[in-house]
This record gives structure tokens, sequence and C-alpha cells, in this order.
């Protein structure tokens, strides 16, 4: 049984999905995602919270460590009404025992929201940096989620922003960390392997010898990609696809050949895994594209590793050996690289998934225990 000096939970509230993480005494010892469509409203949050606590029922007295993305869903009039909602939301859920991270040693009691959302924020990726930032002198974090991925340089153990706000910008709070100076730099690409609608990555495509235009029509997703090549845990594809139709792979191959004005039947299976394949490398091509430009500006010396964390942590390996460079898993950060059991084995797996939330609740268990020490 857990106790409320103990435990703490970390939650990544996105758009699309929560995430949660149990921490005792330091060490994460569960994880869990939930698909969360918080644009449809703030009950698929409450779902998503009444599920971890049936997981972890002594977690109700747990110190509850938070960030965000769902901010920006447009369920909420603008970014500030987004953090103040959710962290209302999540305080009346879950009782006073709650605190929203604000960056880099920086925790807020949801009272102080308002004052301090731009903090607050889409500030998820930054917990994970600080935490790699924590463990390795230099490295790059490449978390390739759902819906986005997050390139973040940790230079001398501190977190670089290289973004730069736009002049009318300028003296914003937190500039240079928030969506759109990261979006300037390319530290945040709008690409992940689950819910990019495909014709955003491309306006041309291959297929039977031919470039094609392709159909901007929400025909099929990155997920139908990454499920054809078998590259997908079918435990991450947790959305329905673009036409709420089955996810086999007949149906997966008739959303990707509308993509191009065809039907399955047009082409034989052969075929439609080398279109796919033709996705996967325009998807590649712009992380790379992006990859390159943040390890510039960095100036990250050669032996700088990249640390792979989200669901689409698959695609790490490639983009590092194009450059040279080795990696680490995010679960390392997490000291859960070195599992003795298919249960250690799964909660590794799952913290590279989860990253964001694993490390507020380690990061969180920090501040814990500074305020059990001062009793």
């Amino acid at each position: 049984m857990l106790d409320d000096g103990e435990s703490v939970v970390g939650w990544d509230v996105g758009g699309a999905h929560v995430k949660a993480a149990l921490a005792r005494d330091g060490r994460i010892v569960d994880i869990v995602q939930w698909p969360c469509p918080l644009w449809q409203g703030l009950d698929h949050l409450d779902h998503a919270i009444e599920a971890t606590l049936a997981r972890w029922p002594a977690a109700r007295h747990a110190l509850h460590a938070v960030t965000m993305t769902g901010e920006m869903t447009d369920l909420f009039a603008n970014r500030e009404a987004g953090v103040v909602g959710i962290a209302s939301h999540m305080q009346t859920a879950l009782g006073p025992g709650l605190l929203l991270y604000a960056g880099p040693e920086r925790w807020i009691a949801p009272a102080q929201a308002q004052a301090h959302w731009h903090a607050v924020a889409s500030a998820n990726w930054l917990a994970s940096a600080e935490l790699v930032a924590r463990n390795l002198r230099d490295a790059l974090l490449v978390d390739i989620g759902s819906t986005t991925t997050d390139l973040i340089a940790v230079r001398d153990g501190k977190v670089l922003s290289l973004g730069r706000p736009p002049a009318a910008l300028a003296g914003a709070h937190d500039a240079g960390r928030d969506d759109v100076s990261r979006l300037a730099s390319g530290e945040l690409v709008y690409l992940g392997v689950v819910r990019t609608p495909l014709c955003a990555l491309a306006r041309r495509i291959a297929f039977g010898g031919r470039d094609l235009n392709v159909m901007n029509e929400f025909f099929a997703t990155s997920a139908d990609v990454f499920r054809l090549t078998g590259e997908l845990d079918p435990e991450h594809d947790q959305h329905a696809p673009a036409d709420n139709g089955a996810k086999t792979a007949e149906a997966t191959r008739a959303r990707l050949a509308r993509m191009v004005g065809l039907d399955a039947r047009d082409a034989s299976e052969d075929a439609w895994l080398g279109f796919a394949r033709e996705w996967r490398r325009a998807f590649v091509d712009e992380l790379r594209f992006n990859l390159g430009r943040v390890l510039a500006a960095a100036g990250l010396p050669a032996s700088a590793p990249l640390v792979a964390a989200g669901c689409g942590s698959f695609l790490v390996e490639g983009l590092a050996q194009a450059g040279g460079r080795h990696v680490l898993g995010f679960e390392r950060m997490a000291r859960l690289d070195r599992p003795l059991s298919a249960v250690d084995e799964q909660r590794s797996r799952w913290a590279r998934v989860c990253a964001p939330s694993v490390a507020v609740a380690l990061l969180g268990s920090s501040v814990g225990a500074e305020a059990r020490a001062r009793r």
C-alpha cells in the first residue's frame, strides 16, 4: 500500500492522450497511457483520471505533479484559459496535493496558474529534457510522439532553448521556450507516428513509377503507414483511423490508396507496402532536416548521444546512424534500462513512450522529499 509521504504521480495531460507515471521513493513503479480526445470535452479527462486512480487507489493521497499540452486544443478560447481550466479541473479531481511544472526547478500551485500560464503551457518537453540534463552532460532528446516530435539539446548539463520569438512577441514571458519559437528553430516538429494526416507530409508522392499529386483530404494518417510497415506497436495505436474503420492490413491499404485516388484492389500488397515506405521516407526526411538544424545550432560534440523517447522511438536509431551518433533510451534517465523481468521490461518500454509523465514524477519526487525534510 502506498502512502501520501512516499508516492508521486506524474501527469502529462495532452490533447490526445493522458499519460501517468507512479513513483515511490523516487523510483518509477508503474506507467499508463489513456486515449483522451480533449477537444471533445473535459469528460474525457475525467475518464482518464478515474481509470488511473482505479489502477492506483492509494494514489488519491499522493503528490500529483502535472505538466500539459492540452491547453492548445480548441476546447478552450485561448491557451491561458486552457492552462487555468486544466489546472482547476485536475485539482478538483485530485485534491490539494497538486503542483504544476513551470520549468526547471519551478513548481507552482494551481491558484498561481493564471499568473504563470506562459511557463506552464506546453512545457512537457522541458520536463523530459530537464531529466536528461540531470543524467547526461551533452545529449539531444528526440521524442517522437503520436502527434509531435521534440528535438531538444542538452549542453554542459543544461537544457538549451534555441528558439527566438517573433519580434512582436519579444517581451513575452518564457519567450524562446514557447511553441512558436520552437517551431521557428526546428525544436518542435508537428509530425507524429499516429495522428499526422498524410496530406501534411508531402505534396507529391511516388507510386507505380510516377510522382503523383497527393489528395489533400483526411483519408489516412501516419498510423496507417507505420502499421503497414509493422513498426507501430498496437498498444500505442489508440485512436480511430481517419475513416473510423478497422485497423486491419486490408483496411489500412484502402486508406493509403485513397490518398492517390485508388482502391486497394488496384495494386498488390507488396506495392502498397512500398507506397507506405515512400510516406515513411517523407516523414523521416522532414525529421532529419530539423534534427540537422538543431544539432548545428546547439554545437553539440560528436560524442553526444540521441536520447530516444516517444511511441515513434523506433525511428531514432536510423536518424542516429545517418549522423554517426549513438542512441540511449529515455528509460535510462529513469534508471529502468536494466529490466530483470517481463514486468520490468514493459515498464521500461512505457517509460520511453510516456517520457514527460515519468520526468515530472521523478522531478516531483525531489520536491516532495525536500518538503518532507522540512517537516
